[in-house]
């Protein structure tokens, strides 16, 4: 008899986890941020670029004291919308020193598609570069900062741009010499739909 409600239940509870569970969710799923997830092992190099014509939507990093107060760090992309049409051209920025705060956007109007970023032991930081590209002559307005990433030293990054019409254009970082972790700030700007003629907006 218990075996006949159990293969009665069973095939509703599937369609139930179907409809409601992880795999039911109407907006994308996070990756598995397992050992494999992350571009770089702690102290160690890394060089990221997005797909052809899709740019940084999320950043996701974790910290460890232990490992030379240091960041593991993951990236999702996205495809830009066809109004911004294709990168004209795509090249990686100048180097931001390790140890130091540092503002920087994407110039030539560029949007962030990439990070680059070599850690170095005796500052226990890293030099950091964007991967930019350029669309069309399209012009950044409406440009804010986010919030902190992390809220306070140590924590863990989980930055997604929720909002489709803001790309990533740069960031303002500072450097705790007492923490040995940095802080983001993150440069979200819409584009205009049309060509502009200014080349550093």
């Amino acid at each position: 008899m218990d075996l006949t409600i159990l293969w009665v239940l069973l095939p509703l509870v599937t369609v139930a986890w179907g409809q409601y569970g992880d795999y039911g969710y109407p907006y994308q799923q996070y990756r598995d941020y397992s050992d494999d997830g992350w571009v770089n092992l702690n102290r160690q190099g890394f060089s990221y670029q997005c797909p052809h014509g899709q740019v940084v939507v999320a950043v996701r990093s974790i910290f460890s004291k232990k490992e030379g107060s240091d960041r593991q760090w993951n990236y999702e992309c996205m495809p830009t919308p066809q109004s911004l049409g294709e990168p004209s051209e795509c090249w990686w920025e100048e180097i931001n020193r390790a140890g130091m705060q540092w503002y920087q956007t994407c110039s030539n109007n560029g949007l962030v598609a990439g990070f680059q970023s070599r850690y170095f032991e005796s500052v226990l930081d890293r030099e950091w570069q964007f991967y930019c590209c350029r669309y069309s002559k399209r012009c950044p307005y409406s440009c804010w900062l986010t919030t902190d990433y992390p809220g306070h030293y140590g924590e863990e990054i989980d930055m997604v741009s929720y909002s489709y019409d803001y790309y990533m254009r740069g960031a303002a970082t500072t450097f705790s010499a007492v923490e040995r972790d940095r802080q983001w700030k993150f440069i979200m700007c819409r584009m205009t739909d049309y060509d502009c003629q200014f080349e550093n907006v």
